[in-house]
């Protein structure tokens, strides 16, 4: 990811929701079972891309405004056809070939100012060169959205999933371009006009059998599940006046309670959310993300037991949950009570397991008393990308740590990096 790209965002319930929508396209796609990984990036952009086949990136501005788990997996489903028409490797040896034709256009020109041409004419097939190459990578690249597009309509159907999602998606798109787009030279863009896109999926859906069924559309409970997610994102990340807006009193559904129990947690109104929490709770005690809330909002409040006690019951409720897992030794070093910090040790190790989070190793740095303390803040600068304290603390833990022990080789990883 480039320096200046948005966060990336770790929430169980999140990734998980998404992972159960697309998998059905993973399996279609010949993903090995487990090798999917969904990553969250934290931006308003209406966006999504998928790297090395195996990775998903979903930006939460994308997730924010759909509203139909049909359409997010037509959204990946596209995604997934330009890795299946390895268009990535196509577009690094068209750009290969693109530069070198640029390069003997630009020779060319040199080369009738150096014979004693019209130097006017050598100026200008110089100054067209990169014109002629962009312009060919532009109409590449909307070759590839057109075939993108295509494959990742077989791999809905293939998957037996609801193909409508790509009409609903494009109508999206084009309720939010297409002022925009009716001003756009379509030549001078790298994706086909939305319109064109709705009007090719339209006419490939209708030679759809009336026989197909989609068997794998999610189901009425995922559906509840990915609402829940997008109120959860909402709630999180925009504005409570916009959450008023989305979720106002009058809605009592699941998916507006939740939104706006966060939504007051974010803003200090720590009894409203907990109330709100708790009566999510009572209609659905089943749900582990609703006991994770609780968690947090008990302990903004100070109170380190009953927030434990909120945790763990979310942890009972699910498997896998290194984020749930690392709030909870969060709260035991707060806490601290006799054990707290060998347990909250022994979660942030398996928390780990999952995968290394800068939040992690903040809380295992807090909950080490020995030299260990200074390895796992060391990881934790590395991880954000502060390399000085990166270093500044792996040269600290080398210093008071036995030679040779785990966290010592560790320590010498990041200083010789």
């Amino acid at each position: 990811m480039p320096a200046k790209a948005a966060s990336l965002i770790n929430d169980t319930e999140t990734e998980r929701v998404i992972t159960e929508l697309i998998t059905p396209l993973a399996t279609a796609a010949d993903i090995p079972n487990g090798r999917l990984r969904v990553h969250i990036i934290n931006s308003n952009e209406f966006n999504a891309f998928v790297m090395g086949g195996e990775d998903v990136y979903v930006y939460t501005g994308l997730l924010m405004q759909i509203k139909s788990p049909d359409a997010l997996q037509a959204v990946v489903a596209h995604e997934l056809g330009h890795t299946i028409g390895g268009h990535m490797a196509q577009m690094a040896d068209r750009m290969g070939a693109e530069m070198t034709r640029t390069m003997i256009i630009q020779a060319l020109g040199i080369g009738l100012m150096a014979m004693g041409g019209d130097p006017s004419l050598g100026a200008g097939v110089l100054a067209g060169s990169g014109g002629v190459a962009q312009q060919s990578m532009l109409a590449f690249t909307r070759d590839e959205e057109r075939i993108a597009d295509d494959m990742g309509l077989k791999l809905m159907i293939q998957a037996k999933l609801n193909p409508n999602g790509f009409i609903e998606v494009f109508k999206q798109m084009e309720n939010m371009t297409g002022v925009l787009e009716s001003q756009i030279n379509p030549n001078k863009i790298n994706h086909p006009l939305t319109a064109e896109r709705l009007g090719n999926i339209r006419t490939q859906i209708k030679k759809i059998g009336d026989d197909y069924v989609p068997q794998n559309a999610p189901s009425d409970e995922l559906r509840k599940e990915y609402e829940l997610v997008r109120a959860k994102l909402i709630g999180y990340l925009d504005s409570a006046k916009n959450v008023a807006t989305i979720y106002p009193n009058s809605d009592t559904s699941d998916a507006a309670l939740y939104a706006r129990a966060i939504s007051q947690m974010q803003v200090g109104n720590l009894d409203a959310a907990r109330a709100g929490t708790l009566t999510l709770i009572s209609r659905r005690p089943e749900n582990p993300y609703f006991y994770e809330l609780l968690g947090d909002i008990e302990y903004q409040l100070g109170h380190f037991d009953d927030s434990v006690d909120a945790y763990e019951k979310s942890l009972e409720l699910t498997q896998n949950a290194p984020q749930i897992e690392t709030a909870l030794a969060l709260v035991l070093t707060e806490r601290n009570k006799p054990g707290d910090r060998d347990r909250a040790i022994e979660m942030c190790k398996r928390a780990l397991l999952g995968g290394a989070m800068p939040l992690t190793y903040w809380v295992l740095a807090r909950a080490y008393d020995d030299g260990r303390s200074d390895w796992a803040r060391a990881e934790y600068y590395h991880l954000i990308g502060n390399d000085a304290q990166a270093r500044e603390y792996a040269r600290r833990a080398q210093k008071s740590l036995r030679p040779n022990s785990p966290e010592y080789i560790k320590a010498g990883d990041i200083l010789d990096q």
